[in-house]
C-alpha cells in the first residue's frame, strides 16, 4: 500500500471507543499521536468529562480536589465525545454498536469499558452502602467523612485500605472486614501480607480477618458469627470484574474470568476490534502466561498498542506486541506501596530488609532472574528491579538479600 493510499484510508475509516476512562482516553489520543486523521468517537457511560480514577480515593474523596478530569483538550484534537450514553450491545456483523440513543457505526473498535465493582449480595439498595469507582461515589462518600460516621470497609484489598486510609485521615471510627485470614490475601503471598496487618492498628483502625459477612441492615453489618458492627456508612471493596456482561451473544471471545482475551496486539477474535485497559487479558511471553492486570499504568501503555495495531491494519506494517512489566501502587496507612511484574511461577522469595520497618522490600526471583518486586518506601528497589525484570537479568541471590547493595548491583 503507497502512502498516499495509507493515508486516505486512515482519513476516512471511523474508530469508535467505548469507555471514557483511562484505557479509552489514551486509546484516542494515541490514535492521534500515531497520525490517525479519521474520525474518532469516544462514548462513556457517564456524564462527567473523561476523569482519572486514582485520585477518588485520595484527592478527591477527602475534598481536596473537586474532580480529576484528564486535561486534554478533546476538540483540538478532533475526538467526538458521547457523554452519558450506555451502550448496550456489539453486532459486529453489522459494525454496529447498540446505545440507548441509537445505533453507532464503526470501522474499527476499541473496548475500554474497564471493570466494574463486585458488590456484597443482599445489601443492594440498603441505605448506606456504598462503593467506591465512580466520581459520583466519591461525591456520596464525601459528606460521610465530614460528618465523621463509624465506618465498616468490607475487604482487605488495595482498594479497601486506600479507603480505610481516607477515612481514618477524616477522623472516623473505620473498621476493616475481611473474609480471609491476612489482608490482600488474593494479591501477595501470606509472609508478604504479614507486616501489612499491622498498618491497620497503627493507624487507629480495626481489622477483622477470617470474618465472614452474613448481611448488612440500615446501621450495621452483621457478621456470619453473629457480631455485630455498628455502621453509619458500608464502603464494599471486595474486588472488581471485567465491565464486558453487555458483549454476551457478540462474538467476543471472553475468559473464564469475564475479560475479553486479547492477543499480543490486543485485537480481540472479532476482525477490527480491539480491547484494552482492565476489561482485556493478554497473553505474556514473558511470563508464559495470559494476565489479566486491573491497574492504571496498564491502561495508560496499553493504548499506545491499540494505536499501533490499527494504523498496521491500515498499512501493513508489522503488528506491534504488548508484553509490559505490570506496575501498580498503592498509598495507605502513611506508606508508599508498589509493585513491578508477576509473582505467580517465582521459584525464590528473598527480603530485602524487615517487614517490621517502615521501609523493606520483596524479590521473587525464577531461575536465578528476577520477575516481581514489592516495595514498601523502597522506591529505588521498585525503579531498579523494574529495568532488571525487563532485561531478564540473572541476579547474584546473596546480594539481592543486602538492602545495603543496589539492586541494580546483583545482576550477574
Amino acid at each position: 500500500m503507497s502512502e498516499q493510499t495509507e493515508q486516505r484510508a486512515a482519513r476516512t475509516r471511523h474508530v469508535v471507543v467505548v469507555g471514557a476512562g483511562m484505557a479509552g482516553v489514551q486509546s484516542a489520543v494515541a490514535l492521534r499521536e500515531a497520525g490517525f486523521t479519521g474520525p474518532v468517537t469516544l462514548i462513556g457511560a457517564e456524564p462527567h468529562q473523561p476523569y482519572d480514577r486514582p485520585p477518588l480515593s485520595k484527592a478527591v474523596l477527602l475534598g481536596k480536589a473537586e474532580d480529576s478530569a484528564f486535561d486534554i483538550d478533546f476538540e483540538a484534537l478532533d475526538i467526538t465525545l458521547r457523554l452519558g450514553l450506555d451502550v448496550t450491545a456489539l453486532r459486529a456483523a453489522d459494525q454496529v454498536l447498540d446505545t440507548v440513543d441509537g445505533p453507532v457505526p464503526y470501522d474499527a473498535l476499541v473496548l475500554a469499558t474497564g471493570a466494574e465493582p463486585m458488590t456484597l449480595p443482599g445489601a443492594e439498595g440498603v441505605p448506606g452502602v456504598h462503593l467506591l469507582r465512580t466520581l459520583d461515589d466519591a461525591a456520596r462518600l464525601r459528606p460521610v467523612l465530614d460528618r465523621q460516621h463509624d465506618v465498616v470497609v468490607v475487604g482487605a484489598g488495595w482498594i479497601g485500605a486506600e479507603f480505610a486510609t481516607a477515612a481514618r485521615a477524616a477522623g472516623c471510627a473505620v473498621t476493616v472486614v475481611e473474609a480471609a485470614a491476612r489482608p490482600l490475601a488474593g494479591a501477595l503471598p501470606a509472609e508478604v501480607a504479614a507486616p501489612m496487618a499491622a498498618w491497620y492498628a497503627d493507624s487507629g483502625a480495626e481489622l477483622l480477618t477470617g470474618a465472614r459477612v452474613d448481611h448488612v441492615e440500615e446501621g450495621a453489618v452483621v457478621l456470619a458469627d453473629g457480631r455485630v458492627l455498628p455502621a453509619g456508612a458500608v464502603v464494599v471493596g471486595i474486588g472488581a470484574r471485567p465491565a464486558t456482561r453487555w458483549l454476551a451473544g457478540s462474538g467476543v471471545a471472553l475468559g473464564p474470568d469475564g475479560s475479553v482475551t486479547a492477543d499480543s496486539a490486543l485485537r480481540t477474535s472479532l476482525p477490527d476490534v480491539y480491547a484494552v485497559g482492565d476489561c482485556a487479558s493478554f497473553p505474556s511471553a514473558r511470563y508464559g502466561t495470559r494476565l489479566l492486570v486491573h491497574h492504571w499504568d496498564n491502561a495508560l501503555q496499553g493504548p499506545r498498542t491499540v494505536a499501533a495495531a490499527i494504523m498496521a491494519a491500515e498499512s501493513g506494517a508489522p503488528l506491534p506486541v504488548y508484553d509490559p512489566v505490570p506496575y501498580f501502587w498503592s498509598e495507605q496507612f502513611g506508606r508508599f506501596v508498589q509493585y513491578a511484574g508477576h509473582h505467580e511461577g517465582a521459584d525464590t522469595l528473598l527480603w530485602r530488609g524487615d517487614g517490621a520497618d517502615a521501609a523493606w522490600s520483596v524479590c521473587w526471583l525464577r531461575d536465578g532472574a528476577l520477575v516481581a518486586v514489592l516495595a514498601v518506601g523502597r522506591p529505588r528497589d521498585l525503579a531498579q528491579g523494574r529495568r532488571l525484570i525487563e532485561s531478564g537479568a540473572v541476579l547474584d541471590p546473596e546480594k539481592v538479600a543486602d538492602p545495603g547493595v543496589p539492586l541494580k548491583s546483583a545482576a550477574l
